[in-house]
């Protein structure tokens, strides 16, 4: 099993393993990689994606979903590996810019931080995964793909005799392919590196054609290495399957009819697919929606978006972790489709502390965004899930 710290560094994404951009205006005058920005240049960036790299508009409807004002409002206080907290004192240590609470569907607590609004979006890093594997289901109840065993060769033919003639959909979004991938950042020879630079093949999207070049280590199904590309991949098999870019797939299956509150934005490759695995941003009441869709089972009052047992299937731990990868400072017990799976419920997840968590014993939703001075460590993730435990008792 590929250890915690490496499955969580990894979740940015080859869209930003070895990107460089211009210097912010009145931030820095230098070029800086989005993983080691500084405080300042965390706070104007992550909410400001769209003015720093490519993106696609994922546009809301006219309805907005109401988020009532619970008349309960919670103020958790816990201690945690020697320390006490607050929301206010965790808030300040954990350089958190906003937190969400949702205890049947109303808000029990909100608050910001790092000088952000209500209104401001902020990037989710790899919690995009979590949607994309929510559009594979959308696209199966759609009748776009016949089913989770079908081949993925079916859906990007040009995978065809490469490592993944044999793999299944199912086997895609579990990261289960047998396909041999090295995720290693420190490595400027590892996958997720050359992926985002390699010449990519003419007329193919560069993504496919650096995959589909990659050798098989294992049967299909036989084993779990977390892989970045293949959350992209996915992004690609959904836009061939329905014929639509994942925004407009997305906007007219979840943001629209779902009563998101503003629109949100999709960072693209360089060529101008969306990143399956990364980087959407949203408004934290939106990130609180998003959790309520999946909560409900992915459903819209009488509309059902994806199948009937769709979000318990996907949010089964199709790949269990053991030993240090259920330890303390590592809560999650499993994987399932591009979700993490803990005791009691399921999260969606991204670096630097992006978070949606679903109990849904409790029906509870808590949507986390921050700015961690570091991409991943374990310490963190198991200090941002002891605050969701305060928050869990708090409520009930």
């Amino acid at each position: 099993m590929v250890a915690k710290t490496v499955k969580r560094i990894v979740g940015l994404g080859l869209c930003l393993a070895l990107w460089s951009l211009p210097s912010f205006a009145a931030q820095s005058q230098t070029h800086a990689s989005l993983l080691t920005w500084n405080s300042s240049q965390q706070k104007y960036g992550y909410r400001h994606m769209e003015k720093l790299f490519p993106t696609h508009l994922v546009k809301r409807g006219s309805w907005v979903r109401p988020l009532p004002t619970a008349k309960s409002q919670i103020s958790p206080r816990w201690t945690w590996d020697g320390k006490s907290y607050d929301v206010d004192t965790y808030m300040s240590a954990m350089r958190t810019s906003g937190v969400l609470v949702l205890k049947d569907g109303q808000i029990a607590l909100e608050r910001y931080g790092l000088d952000r609004r209500p209104s401001e979006r902020w990037t989710s890093f790899s919690v995009a995964k979590s949607v994309t594997s929510t559009l594979i289901g959308a696209a199966i109840s759609d009748g776009k793909i016949k089913s989770l065993d079908e081949p993925v060769t079916t859906y990007i033919p040009q995978l065809a005799g490469s490592a993944y003639e044999g793999v299944s959909v199912r086997q895609l979004i579990t990261m289960t392919s047998g396909v041999k991938w090295n995720e290693d950042y420190t490595d400027p020879n590892s996958d997720v590196a050359r992926a985002g630079s390699d010449a990519p093949e003419p007329g193919i999207n560069p993504i496919v054609s650096y995959m589909r070049r990659l050798p098989r280590e294992a049967a299909p199904g036989s084993k779990f290495v977390y892989k970045t590309g293949e959350t992209d991949l996915a992004g690609v098999l959904i836009s061939n399957a329905v014929g639509q870019s994942l925004s407009d797939y997305l906007s007219a299956k979840i943001w629209v009819p779902a009563g998101m509150g503003r629109d949100a934005i999709w960072m693209s490759d360089t060529a101008g697919h969306e990143r399956g695995g990364c980087c959407m941003s949203m408004t934290l009441r939106d990130y609180g929606r998003l959790g309520l869709f999946i909560l409900e089972g992915g459903k819209i009052g009488n509309r059902r978006v994806v199948p009937q047992d769709w979000v318990s299937d996907a949010t089964t731990a199709h790949v269990k972790f053991a030993g240090h990868e259920a330890s303390d400072y590592a809560p999650d017990t499993g994987y399932g489709y591009f979700w993490w799976i803990n005791s009691d419920g399921y999260s969606a997840e991204g670096i630097f502390g992006q978070q949606i968590f679903v109990f849904p014993k409790e029906h509870l939703v808590i949507a986390i965004n921050s700015a961690w001075p570091v991409a991943d460590n374990p310490k963190l993730w198991a200090a941002q899930a002891a605050f969701a435990r305060a928050i869990q008792t708090a409520v009930k």
